[in-house]
């Protein structure tokens, strides 16, 4: 059963049926080629079957970890950057208190992140909060090599280790990096790091339901075994070569308005604690189909926020958009609105009725005003902001990135192109 419905009803005066059940024939050819990694860039797939292929003696180690770092720590620093950060962030921020950081008597650490900047300010003030805080480091890099992640690491390591001595540091320090080759792995075997391994066949964007998402979520007092669970029942639905596949359907209906002219996707959601779930789609898509003179550029958006600054160019600027908004079913939470005696504000006519109520109302109402401003719009719906949920929606579009990849006829699972960045960045400092 897919934990993820689809609402294709906003793209009809868009999209001929004939041009849908075109891309949707083509989206399931693509979906065999991935299925059989018979295409570009095959071998790495292993994330295809990560959510029922980890072992339970993986999780009781991610798990017993996690516990360890609870028991005195009360910071945990995940250093990364790409996919080696903002799935952590996306399913921690997603599941999470919203006030997280300032609620009284929480039983996990608090986790913070570094190397996904430059920042000499943010590393100072890291720093800084790391003189007063109990601290751990979890530093996440096949190479260990990558720039940001080795500048950050470089010095969070020496902070650690003047703070809390050679011995205890080495408990407070755990690596994610490759099985056997590169620096991180030497230095941890050489320190006596605890250690988990990032797959050989799991590029980092495709990484968030390897260690790399899983342990920062563990601190951070995620279930994962729900998570993994939610990303199991996705992967049943996302890999059946079906038509109503919710994958299938998503990667034909983003390809056919493609063709229309569609040229970038906005994925607007209704709920703050999406927001890093949009960063994590935006490098999943961008690094994966922005290639060869091809691709569909991806943008986000938080609304109602967002409405109020982006929502006079959706609504009448430039026709080359295509809308898809994430939708949560169940709030966690229950707020209503109560009557005032003064109705200063005009809003009694809310009297008894819940934030969210006004809230689908919104979504409903910018769908409908976005579609007659000529902005197709497709809906993707959650159960709710739960674990469960989060894992099957990261796959879900993980599948569903797969297919609309090989559709585009580009290899999903390169990223040649991140490398002009460095290139000119190590000339610039004389490397």
């Amino acid at each position: 059963m897919s934990l993820i419905k689809i609402d294709l009803t906003g793209t009809d005066g868009f999209l001929s049926a004939g041009d849908l059940a075109g891309e949707c024939t083509c989206a399931l050819d693509a979906l065999h080629v991935l299925k059989d990694k018979t295409g570009a860039g095959g071998d790495f797939l292993g994330w295809l079957r990560l959510p029922q292929n980890i072992s339970a003696e993986e999780i009781r180690f991610l798990k017993e970890v996690a516990c360890d770092l609870s028991n005195d720590i009360d910071t945990v620093v995940v250093i990364g950057i790409g996919g080696s950060y903002l799935g952590a962030k996306a399913i921690i921020e997603a599941v999470s208190h919203s006030f997280d950081a300032l609620m009284p008597h929480r039983s996990h650490p608090l986790v913070l992140f570094a190397g996904q900047n430059l920042g000499e300010d943010y590393l100072t003030e890291l720093l800084e909060l790391m003189h007063y805080r109990s601290c751990a480091c979890v530093v996440i890099s096949k190479s260990g090599t990558t720039t940001e992640p080795a500048i950050a690491f470089r010095l969070i390591k020496k902070h650690i280790e003047k703070k809390y001595g050679t011995k205890e540091a080495q408990r407070r320090m755990v690596a994610i990096t490759d099985s056997s080759r590169g620096a991180l792995r030497g230095m941890a075997v050489k320190e006596g790091y605890r250690s988990f391994v990032i797959p050989d066949d799991v590029g980092g964007r495709f990484s968030v339901l390897t260690p790399v998402g899983l342990l920062p979520a563990a601190i951070a007092g995620v279930d994962i075994e729900a998570l993994l669970a939610g990303a199991q029942m996705q992967m049943e639905s996302s890999l059946m070569p079906v038509f109503d596949n919710a994958s299938v359907q998503y990667a034909a209906v983003r390809n056919a308005l493609y063709k229309h002219g569609k040229r970038i996707e906005l994925l607007a959601n209704f709920h703050p604690k999406l927001h890093f779930v949009t960063e994590w789609w935006k490098q999943l898509y961008g690094e994966s189909e922005g290639k060869e003179g091809k691709g569909i550029f991806p943008a986000g958006a938080d609304f109602t926020t967002d409405l109020h600054s982006l929502g006079q160019y959706i609504q009448e600027g430039q026709r080359f958009l295509m809308e898809t908004v994430l939708s949560v079913l169940h709030p966690e939470k229950t707020l209503q609105i109560e009557a005032s005696d003064e109705d200063a504000d005009g809003l009694n006519y809310l009297t008894g009725k819940r934030i969210d109520e006004c809230n689908k109302m919104a979504e409903l109402g910018t769908r409908m005003a976005h579609i007659h401003g000529g902005v197709p719009n497709t809906r993707i719906e959650i159960p709710r902001l739960d674990a469960c949920s989060i894992g099957a929606l990261l796959y879900f579009f993980e599948v569903a990135c797969g297919i609309s990849g090989y559709m585009l006829g580009v290899n999903p699972f390169d990223q040649p192109g991140v490398e002009a960045y460095k290139r000119e960045m190590f000339k610039l400092l004389g490397k």
